[in-house]
């Protein structure tokens, strides 16, 4: 059994954290998230990974090498230009040796693969769909099938009210190869727009395999939020302890620590700070006296100065928020960023290093 994790997106949603690292590489809880995605799948014994990438491939491919550290084999195809999501797996197809999974790279599941392989040989097919229900499907792509899980029907993001089901696709594919067929080759083409409706029209079967594990797409800033929150709480189920956790717990001498909160190695907090709930501290990270932080995501090396209030806010690596500054709800500050002292950053500023936000 392989995997197909498609990480070429540039990861536009999360700008500007993504300008200085693609959307595979950002950190969940301060792993890269595709070492999370590798992870669970290492767990169902699928040690065979293919990588078509695009977008910055180098901090992929230097991470991750050839796969051999983690016991993987991992082949990566880099694209010359975006060849969607069936495109994609079309342009590796000579690296495809049998069945295998198809998972877009923004989504975070507790799916259990080892289950979903069990009901691919039960039911036979063309390929089976990871499916979850939600309250409004009318921002997804639906997916309509009869008692028997077979597939009859793709309705894309259809307008509220009008939805047959709220059953969607939730981005996990299990495929045979003969998928391949289906999709020309050299141009760009979605999966599930195009292919998935094709594979219907010839009489093939598909599948839905619908569950109810945590799922959610980790490519909008508010998203990002969410999974620290819910890794923290135990709702998402990463190795991530309760309370206060993580490499530098131990060296925190911090007064007002209030779980959950997960700590980076070499991280220092000041005893006079406030830190926490729902707080993730990267690595080598300094929190000054005065400072408060509370349901924000730091990456490593951030510096936190004298009485700076951040809520809600995700900063990339290297950045700075200077003396006094209050960072609003829903901001996004991206690498090596200086935020001076003493600036009130409305709600949902995106801050970056290009352009520095100065006292107001």
């Amino acid at each position: 059994m392989q995997a197909v994790i498609l990480v070429g997106g540039e990861g536009t949603r999360l700008r500007p954290l993504t300008f200085g690292t693609p959307k595979p590489m950002v950190p969940i809880v301060g792993v890269p998230f595709l070492a999370r995605t590798l992870e669970r799948l290492y767990e169902a014994g699928i040690r065979d990974v293919i990588l078509p990438a695009g977008y910055m491939p180098q901090a992929i491919t230097e991470y991750f090498g050839d796969g051999s550290r983690l016991d993987m084999k991992i082949t990566y195809v880099i694209e010359d230009e975006p060849l969607g999501t069936a495109g994609a797996i079309k342009n590796v197809e000579k690296h495809i040796t049998g069945p295998f999974f198809m998972m877009n790279g923004d989504v975070l599941t507790s799916l259990d693969l080892r289950a979903m392989i069990a009901y691919h040989q039960e039911k036979g097919g063309l390929g089976v769909l990871h499916l979850i229900k939600v309250e409004d499907p009318s921002s997804f792509g639906c997916v309509v099938h009869d008692e028997s899980g077979r597939i009859s029907q793709f309705i894309e993001k259809p307008p509220k009210g009008t939805e047959p089901t709220n059953e969607i696709n939730a981005g996990t594919y299990l495929l045979d190869p003969k998928v391949l067929d289906f999709i020309p080759p050299g141009r760009n083409v979605s999966i599930e727009r195009e292919t998935f409706p094709r594979i219907l029209a010839d009489g093939q079967r598909l599948y839905a395999y619908t569950t109810e594990d945590y799922w959610i797409d980790v490519g909008r800033p508010e998203h990002y939020l969410t999974v620290h929150r819910d890794v923290l709480s135990g709702v998402m189920p990463l190795e991530v302890e309760p309370g206060i956790s993580g490499a530098g717990a131990a060296n925190a001498d911090c007064a007002n620590l209030i779980a959950p909160v997960h700590i980076g190695e070499g991280t220092m907090i000041a005893r006079e700070a406030r830190v926490g709930p729902n707080v993730v501290l990267g690595k080598n990270c300094r929190i000054a006296a005065g400072a408060a932080i509370e349901d924000s995501v730091l990456w490593d090396d951030v510096v936190v100065e004298e009485g700076a209030t951040i809520e809600e806010t995700i900063i990339a690596s290297r950045s700075t928020i200077g003396a006094n500054a209050k960072i609003g709800k829903g901001s996004v500050i991206g690498h090596d960023a200086r935020v001076e002292p003493g600036t009130v950053a409305p709600e949902g500023s995106r801050i970056g290093p290009s352009a520095p936000i100065g006292a107001r």
